[in-house]
């Protein structure tokens, strides 16, 4: 089985902050991270290719992640950023394209999360992006908080050209157990056919130092019958991950949390969806 980590991060905080890496609890993490750091942690968990995400929204940062790929087999796509909002996105996106690595742009992303408007996604102008996102030929990643599912499902709606990948299972709240309203905003997001999700983030959204797999499987439960395996990839979120546990757990887990799925269905969440998805 070729086995794709559909979602890690690196940064090196000598070339810009990573201002998110705040407090105490984040500690583990306020240091710089490599592909190189990485590299011995995925082959001993058996992966062969990784698509490398965006962690900051600022221009140049990807074209660093692209020289990166350019010149790291292990990396096999990269999910960057750029301002959806600019009226040059489309250009943008095409000078990207044709700098070094720039064949391994498979997608974009940006912090809704962070965005105070819930329905930022549905701005004219942000629809307008994420038009030119889709005709480059892309994917786009959702890193939403459950308040902002239903405007991520609308914003499917509008651009059904676009595939949109959901990230961390848009941050469901598994450290109080809850799954409402998390649960049904997720299954509309899920009913629209240009969505994937990726299972990822689940441990650092339970509590960090007692998670258990019991407890992560009521939401892998939940993406796994609305989207399906065939819409679902695996991600790891490291170095993220490394809060609550180490890569090989974070993969032990999600193999745990799909033990019931058949040999093809496992190729798919490990594998098959994210190339297919990403082109890679």
């Amino acid at each position: 089985m070729t086995v794709v980590d559909a979602h890690h991060h690196v940064w090196d905080l000598t070339v810009r902050d990573q201002e998110w890496i705040t407090g105490t609890d984040m500690a583990p993490i306020r240091r710089s991270f490599s592909v190189d750091d990485l590299r011995p942690e995925a082959h001993a968990a058996g992966v062969d290719a990784t698509v490398l995400v965006q962690t900051v929204c600022v221009a140049e940062e990807t074209p660093e992640l692209l020289a990166l790929a350019d010149s790291d087999g292990l990396v096999a796509g990269v999910v960057g950023w750029t301002d959806l909002t600019a009226p040059d996105v489309a250009d943008t996106l095409a000078a990207l394209r044709e700098l070094p690595g720039g064949a391994r742009l498979v997608g974009i992303r940006h912090q809704v999360q962070g965005e105070p408007d819930p329905r930022w996604l549905v701005r004219p102008d942000v629809l307008r992006g994420l038009e030119a996102v889709a005709r480059a030929g892309l994917a786009y990643d959702l890193v939403v908080l459950p308040s902002q599912l239903p405007a991520a499902a609308e914003a499917a709606a509008r651009v059904p050209e676009l595939t949109f990948v959901l990230d961390h299972l848009g941050k469901p709240p598994v450290a109080s157990g809850a799954l409402d309203p998390w649960a049904g905003a997720v299954r509309a997001l899920a009913a629209r056919p240009n969505t994937v999700c990726k299972l990822s983030g689940l441990v650092t959204e339970a509590d960090w130092s007692r998670w258990t797999v019991t407890g992560l499987r009521p939401y892998a439960d939940t993406v796994l019958d609305a989207f399906g395996p065939d819409r679902l990839m695996f991600g790891s979120d490291w170095p993220v991950c490394r809060l609550a546990a180490s890569y090989g757990e974070v993969l032990d887990a999600a193999r745990q949390l799909t033990d019931a799925l058949g040999e093809d269905e496992r190729r798919a969440v490990f594998g098959a969806t994210a190339t297919r998805v990403y082109g890679l």
